[in-house]
């Protein structure tokens, strides 16, 4: 990695290759740990001048499951503050970078804004970011924040999202909060009515409702099948088993031998004693209610009035912190992650230029090496991909509640 300025480390970081090239990377070197570095910049980037991109590349080598990759783009901090002070409450302008564990799957893209009013700095997420590759490939991430409120994602050089910094739609919460509110002292009137339909009041149930009718009767017309063993039962004892030789009937019990299907009812059409089949009561009509008629003194839901919003302002642009340092703070279970790479530029040529040169030529070596690896075949004569597969069928299948559909779930 190659950035100016002084690495302060906090926690196991290694200055290694990336597999299958000799382009060195920072990497994380073990399992469910913590990680942090920052890199304090030697003067502080301004957001608010023209186009500003943040780019970087990771890997993960080994997947991943759990963890985080993304960085922190970190504001001016307070005076006497120093790299080795790095933790996650040091306060940041922008956190980009992927994000994966459980039902999370995203690229995040947050920005911490300062409300004018109330002087607090509030972090607003990217809605609907992209999600992350699921390969073992290195990918390049890039942020472009153009001057006109827009800012690109692209994963590989290819935009996966556009968002507007000032629209309510693309961001959560808004930058720009709403100009009227909820007026959080105005209360539903106690004779509101909030029923759109009411049961009709004059409504009579008719005399021939019968609600003790059984939803199901028995068939009368259904008739035993010929050949139905009745004197059969549908299990017998298995004739050949014998007691264990070390059964003790005073410590164990009486012995019984063990139940199996009867061999004579698997010609018939059944053994044991036949009953006639259930079916609908064509007379059943269950409980009787009223109908529902339009309710007269219906006013709708309710919802307290509108009042001025006292944190509300007008924004022409977001108001950015500069950066003055990179961080990576970040928790993952998986080890293997390689950062490389890390880019601020002022000009989206710069970092496309170094995607071409830096990125694409390890990312097609990478990717050719897993296609002839996915197209191996191994000695069941599968291939890496079927492999795979067939891997996971077969532990959704060993699922205690799914394993009487297994043989469906491995054959279909």
């Amino acid at each position: 990695v190659y950035i100016d300025g002084v690495w302060g480390v906090a926690g196991v970081w290694k200055h290694s290759k990336s597999e299958g090239h000799d382009d060195y990377g920072l990497l994380v070197s073990e399992k469910a740990r913590k990680y942090a570095i920052v890199n304090e910049l030697n003067e502080p980037v301004s957001l608010k001048d023209g186009s500003t991109v943040l780019q970087f590349e990771t890997r993960f080598q080994n997947g991943l499951e759990c963890g985080g990759a993304y960085l922190k783009y970190l504001r001016p901090q307070e005076a006497g503050w120093k790299a080795k002070l790095f933790d996650n409450e040091s306060p940041y302008s922008i956190m980009f970078g992927p994000d994966k564990c459980g039902a999370t799957n995203k690229v995040h893209f947050i920005l911490k804004h300062k409300n004018p009013k109330s002087g607090e700095y509030v972090e607003h997420h990217l809605k609907y970011p992209p999600s992350v590759p699921s390969d073992k490939l290195t990918h390049v991430y890039t942020a472009i924040l153009k001057p006109d409120n827009e800012v690109r994602i692209l994963i590989d050089g290819e935009e996966k999202k556009k968002a507007n910094f000032l629209s309510a739609d693309d961001f959560e919460p808004p930058l720009i909060p709403a100009k009227t509110i909820p007026d959080p002292d105005d209360k539903k009137p106690e004779d509101w009515d909030e029923r759109a339909k009411i049961p009709d009041p004059n409504a009579v149930k008719p005399d021939d409702w019968d609600e003790d009718a059984p939803m199901e009767i028995e068939d009368e017309e259904a008739v035993k099948p010929e050949g139905w063993l009745d004197d059969e039962p549908e299990e017998i004892d298995d004739p050949e088993a014998t007691k264990p030789e070390d059964w003790d009937d005073e410590e164990d019990g009486e012995w019984e031998a063990p139940k199996i299907d009867n061999p004579k009812c698997e010609t018939a059409p059944g053994c044991g004693e036949w009953k006639r089949p259930m079916k609908m009561n064509p007379a059943y009509k269950g409980k009787w209610s009223a109908p529902l008629i339009d309710n007269p003194n219906y006013k709708g839901i309710w919802k307290p009035q509108e009042i001025p919003n006292p944190d509300y302002f007008k924004l022409d642009k977001p108001d950015f912190e500069p950066i003055a340092a990179i961080g990576i703070e970040i928790w993952t279970m998986q080890d293997g992650i390689l950062f490389d790479n890390i880019l601020i530029a002022k000009n989206d040529k710069v970092a496309e230029s170094y995607r071409e040169t830096t990125w694409k030529p390890k990312f097609e070596v990478e990717k050719e090496k897993q296609k002839a690896e996915d197209e191996s075949t191994d000695s069941d004569g599968l291939s890496g991909v079927q492999k795979k597969v067939f891997d996971v069928l077969y532990k959704v299948a060993d699922i205690p509640f799914l394993s009487e559909y297994k043989l469906q779930i491995l054959v279909s």
